[in-house]
């Protein structure tokens, strides 16, 4: 059987003042793992100091996926047996990477030409531009695993236009294709087919290309043919409805079990049906989205993504610390054991408790807080 050597993982060469990297792990769908994302961060710091480089691309390779998110199942293996250390490396690695990404002094281009789900998000949303295509399906799926959005999604989702941050982030919902770049999530959109041409044409502008060439060929390309239409405008009304309040994560469900059209509001969000959400929220870990809901709430208000990553670490560092966590249990379920029965502890809305909500927020005595670069910003994200 033909395996993919560590160093092969992160793919990568120059032209013409162009750094292309690919995430080469497809039998994973370019999921990150600690491997993946210290070349990245090494890479990009490399590129981000070096003259010869102006612009930065970043693809993923096999066909099926951009990348599917991190590798929480070897995460979660660890915590098991009592070693936090391990995840606390690869998470803090990743948010570094993010942070990177978004302090970059010059242009990212993010292809998101299949799945790109959680860690495919904070790979791309933070950067300069992210382009969709027909086979893009984004998704902030960690409810479902009794997680919560991270990779700076606290950061990224509530600045996303009316209830869309929430509706992602709490019911898990998925995106395809041009709702991508409706939702916001993805800067432009450009058929999967042009994608070769499309890079072509980035590193035809030469060592001397600004954010505003590449910005000018993505509209370009994104102008060759009128946007197909999407499912995310029909249901946006709906959608801001339900999860546009201030009020809680009760008062979600509420509006979704009192919503007219039930065959809507109880859909699963799955590849055929991602406007659906019902199911995503009913079936995700109580605890998950009452956290969720704080997280993005805090995020909200908080100045910028440093402040976010640094307060993601922190929650990230107390769901490690307990064996009997949620996120522990529906990692098992779902992936490692594939039995899809999570016992989520507890198994209500009302039985968790705001104050058990805000311990995720304080850092245990036994963590170091998260070490980012300085700020430095050159040009707007989003």
């Amino acid at each position: 059987m033909t395996t993919v050597s560590d160093a092969q993982e992160i793919q990568h060469r120059e032209a013409n003042g162009v750094g292309i990297a690919t995430l080469n792990r497809p039998k994973a769908l370019n999921a990150l793992n600690t491997n993946m994302v210290t070349l990245l961060l090494d890479l990009y710091r490399s590129w981000d100091a070096s003259p010869s480089v102006n612009c930065i691309i970043l693809k993923g390779t096999g066909g099926k996926a951009f990348c599917a998110g991190g590798d929480v199942k070897s995460v979660v293996q660890k915590a098991r047996e009592g070693d936090i250390d391990t995840g606390m490396v690869f998470f803090d690695r990743e948010y570094q990477l993010n942070y990177l990404i978004h302090t970059l002094r010059k242009p990212h281009v993010a292809l998101l030409d299949g799945i790109t789900m959680g860690g495919g998000a904070g790979l791309s949303v933070h950067g300069t531009f992210r382009v969709a295509t027909e086979k893009t399906l984004f998704a902030m799926p960690e409810c479902a695993i009794g997680l919560y959005p991270d990779v700076g999604g606290s950061f990224f989702l509530p600045r996303l236009p009316g209830g869309l941050g929430l509706y992602l982030g709490l019911a898990g919902a998925r995106l395809k294709g041009v709702d991508v770049r409706q939702a916001g999530v993805a800067t432009h959109y450009v058929p999967s087919a042009l994608l070769p041409e499309l890079e072509e044409a980035i590193v035809k502008l030469g060592r001397e290309c600004t954010v505003e060439q590449v910005r000018e060929i993505l509209d370009k390309f994104e102008a060759r043919a009128p946007l197909p239409e999407g499912e995310l405008s029909v249901r946006r009304r709906d959608i801001d409805a339900a999860f546009g309040g201030k009020g809680g994560v009760e008062e979600v469900h509420a509006a979704l079990a009192a919503y007219p059209d039930q065959d809507w509001a109880q859909k699963r969000a799955r590849h055929d049906q991602q406007v659906g959400c019902w199911g995503g929220i009913v079936g995700g870990s109580p605890t998950s989205q009452k956290l969720t809901f704080e997280q993005l709430r805090r995020g909200a208000a908080l100045p910028d993504l440093r402040s976010c990553l640094t307060m993601e670490h922190c929650m990230m560092a107390n769901v490690l610390s307990d064996r009997e966590s949620d996120f522990i249990e529906g990692v098992r379920a779902v992936l490692i054991d594939r039995s899809n029965d999570p016992a989520w502890r507890p198994a209500s809305l009302e039985a968790v408790s705001q104050d058990k909500i805000a311990s995720y927020f304080r850092l245990p005595a036994s963590v170091k807080e998260l070490r980012l670069a300085e700020e430095r910003q050159r040009f707007a994200k989003l």
